[in-house]
């Protein structure tokens, strides 16, 4: 087993939960959309996060849709009491697998629902509003209509905490005049560092920050830079990177996916990984290299 307590912890919510977990979405099939080619994989997946001390995994009923919940499900339940499961909801499956925006207060409340049905819960520890107002990324606008709705349905007991994933840093300011915000879900990793004052920001205000796609997501992080830093240290390019973001902040929870049981032992390792210094030196430099790479005019 792999010690992944080495990573630290951080509360999220009324729980301490251990820096490193686990996200289900690449579970569902290609796009997140559909079955998994391999179901005795995936749950094998979920089975190994638990045995290795996994102790918050990250979902959504619209992963799939509704597959990765009735996974989670099969796998693991009735959960072990310290198992903190978080979703999300603002969004749904179009029949062609694409993504599209779910905010009125009923459809926020159907997947609440919807949630809780699949994972056999009376209520979710937290449930992230997945904010959609550009496919480019977050965008300014209200959030005061949807989070309402979903500060009322936690008032209801269905949720116990409230999270944003996918917003600016005045939404974050708007939602906690609204609800007690517990964490937020940006992208953020080695070369996409937008949210690098919001992170210390929240760090302060004891808030959790979750990258999602810590890895360059659907087209993993490619660079000279941390390819050379981990060959150094005899490791994988993948586990630098994880590791980065454990040392990045005390406030970041990784919830790195993956469909391969070896792909896991190999992410969650990363916990075991202290970075000198001297490698910090140079993956600090990534973002900004690649920034100024993209700025460069085609020949």
């Amino acid at each position: 087993m792999i010690d992944i307590s080495n990573a630290g912890t951080f509360t999220l919510g009324s729980r301490t939960v251990k820096r490193l977990g686990y996200g289900a979405m690449q579970l569902a099939g290609p796009g997140v959309f559909g079955p998994p080619k391999d179901r005795a994989a995936a749950l094998a997946v979920l089975r190994e996060a638990v045995a290795n001390g996994v102790d918050h995994i990250d979902t959504s009923d619209y992963y799939g849709p509704h597959i990765t919940n009735q996974l989670i499900r099969e796998a693991l339940h009735p959960y072990s009491e310290n198992l903190v499961l978080v979703s999300k909801i603002g969004a749904k499956r179009g029949a062609d697998g694409s993504w599209l925006p779910a905010f009125a207060a009923a459809e926020l409340q159907s997947a609440v629902h919807d949630n809780l049905r699949r994972l056999g819960l009376d209520a979710i520890h937290a449930v992230n509003l997945r904010l959609m107002f550009s496919v480019h990324g977050p965008a300014e606008g209200s959030i005061e209509e949807p989070l309402t709705a979903l500060a009322e349905l936690q008032r209801k007991g269905l949720v116990r905490h409230i999270g944003l994933s996918n917003v600016t840093s005045r939404q974050i300011d708007e939602g906690r005049a609204i609800a007690d915000i517990v964490c937020v879900q940006n992208q953020y990793n080695l070369a996409h560092r937008e949210d690098d004052a919001l992170i210390d920001r929240l760090a302060a205000a004891g808030i959790a920050y979750v990258p999602f796609f810590p890895l360059g997501g659907f087209t993993p992080l490619q660079s000279t830079a941390l390819s050379d830093v981990a060959q150094s240290l005899g490791v994988t390019a993948m586990q630098v990177a994880l590791a980065w973001l454990l040392q990045r902040a005390p406030n970041i929870l990784l919830i790195p996916g993956t469909s391969s049981v070896a792909h896991l032992r190999e992410n969650l390792a990363a916990a075991t990984l202290k970075l000198p210094s001297e490698a910090l030196s140079v993956l600090n430099r990534i973002a900004g290299d690649q920034t100024a790479a993209r700025r460069e005019p085609v020949q």
